[in-house]
């Protein structure tokens, strides 16, 4: 079968494009976002610096579709996170252990995406772009909060009183432990540290889900 020469053009722009993304990737991951140039990219993906302004608009914007790519990658890993039989504890914990080793060996796009949850549109990217990572965020978002709602359903959850409030705590809890460890610290023992706070965390978190509260 022969392809049309639009479609084999198109093939060799989605190739590309997928050159420059995979060499921006590793050029942010070993040398941090203000480290990388548009000419280290450009050297990376063995291509000309011109060819690279062919398909982007500026180093900011390849991160942002690094990030909205990567943020795709860990919603693909929790998307399955409930299993039949299981508690809403069990699924909880089991997010907070996908979350912790994504975030384990991912350690860049950790500190950039914390800083784009802080400051507004930190990476000065257009609206559309600024709204895909906001949307791709959320998508993960709404697994926490399935989780809650399930342990309410379940009658496992008596203290979660406000789906939102619950989801914000969680993840206050998981990012908070991770920044607090992730580039402080002996390298050999962070991964410990960060798994045993973690866990003794939940532990309180999820006692205080199944505590039912009494009204003032």
């Amino acid at each position: 079968m022969f392809l049309g020469l639009t479609e084999r053009r198109n093939r060799e722009k989605e190739r590309r494009r997928e050159t420059i993304l995979k060499a921006a990737r590793r050029d942010f991951m070993k040398k941090g976002f203000k480290a990388v140039t548009v000419d280290s990219i450009a050297q990376r993906a063995q291509l000309s610096k011109g060819a690279i302004y062919l398909y982007f608009r500026s180093k900011e914007e390849i991160y942002a579709q690094v990030l909205i790519r990567d943020i795709e990658k860990f919603h693909d890993r929790v998307t399955d996170i409930f299993h039949d039989g299981d508690s809403a504890s069990d699924v909880l914990v089991r997010f907070a252990q996908v979350y912790i080793d994504f975030f384990l060996s991912e350690r860049e796009l950790f500190r950039i995406l914390m800083t784009f949850m802080v400051q507004p549109n930190p990476l000065n990217i257009s609206e559309e772009i600024n709204g895909h990572i906001i949307r791709t965020t959320n998508k993960t978002v709404g697994i926490i909060e399935r989780i809650f709602q399930y342990g309410i359903e379940r009658g496992e959850f008596p203290g979660c009183r406000n789906i939102r409030q619950c989801r914000n705590a969680l993840w206050g809890l998981l990012n908070g432990i991770i920044a607090l460890h992730l580039f402080t610290g002996r390298e050999e023992t962070r991964e410990t540290r960060v798994r045993s706070t973690v866990a003794g965390g939940l532990d309180l978190f999820i006692g205080g889900l199944t505590t039912v509260r009494e009204e003032n």
